[in-house]
């Protein structure tokens, strides 16, 4: 996308060419991460940007955009670690295995008690093997499974090793369970809710998620969504990490 006018006056097209670093942004509930992407494109006038970590439409919360030559380091910054805060709500199984799924199963909660949930969610620590979600970008012979999900289609896929370094119960008010975890990348933690559920024996799924860490990164220096379609060019270059500032978070 050609960049506006008023943004060439401020910004001559060599200094446009050398807008590297990397843009933290807070990202709101009901979009993707491509969407974020676009808008970042527009608002700052480069089509060098690419993300670290898909957020899924319901999540908020921390997604990383590279921009220019940061694009370099994209996959580094992936592979590291991520904080979510969270809440499952048990007794209903989704289709999607989070709240924007259809119910497809409702359980009893009789017996379901602290100890238990607390003993469920211990059990899945450490390493272990986790099953991704039909509903995820992951191919099957070059399609997404989402879109064979959309054709009413389930394949089989190939149990991933996870690992979570951490986790902590900040609430329990049944149904309702609030928790954090910090876990390795490709992790689903959708599919963790409903691994708990499914251990508990009643059935969850993952009401709402919010990243609030990756690797160093954090959402104290993030930008909004509205702060991109404001368009307010010096506020987000003014928010914008560069690759040194990066390196030096990161002890590199």
């Amino acid at each position: 996308m050609r960049p506006r006018p008023d943004f060439c006056m401020k910004y001559p097209k060599d200094s446009m060419d050398s807008i590297d670093g990397v843009l933290l942004v807070d990202k709101g509930p009901d979009m993707t991460s491509h969407d974020v992407v676009a808008v970042a494109r527009r608002a700052l006038g480069i089509k060098k940007i690419g993300h670290c970590g898909t957020l899924d439409p319901m999540a908020t919360g921390l997604l990383i955009l590279v921009v220019g030559r940061g694009t370099k380091i994209q996959d580094l910054l992936m592979a590291e670690d991520k904080e979510y805060v969270g809440s499952l709500e048990l007794g209903k199984v989704t289709s999607t295995q989070d709240a924007d799924g259809e119910v497809t199963e409702t359980r009893d909660l009789t017996g379901i008690d602290e100890a238990g949930i607390r003993a469920a969610f211990a059990s899945f620590t450490g390493d272990f093997y986790q099953t991704p979600p039909m509903v995820s970008a992951i191919k099957k012979d070059g399609v997404p499974l989402y879109k064979l999900a959309r054709q009413g289609k389930t394949v089989e896929r190939e149990p991933r090793l996870v690992h979570v370094y951490s986790h902590r119960i900040d609430a329990i008010q049944l149904p309702i369970v609030d928790f954090t975890v910090v876990c390795s990348k490709g992790f689903y933690v959708r599919t963790y809710a409903h691994d708990i559920g499914e251990k508990l024996g009643c059935g969850a799924h993952l009401r709402s998620l919010r990243r609030t860490k990756s690797g160093k990164f954090g959402l104290d220096r993030s930008v909004t969504f509205e702060d991109l379609k404001s368009g307010d060019r010096e506020l987000l270059l003014s928010r914008l990490l560069t690759l040194p500032e990066v390196s030096r978070l990161r002890g590199a």
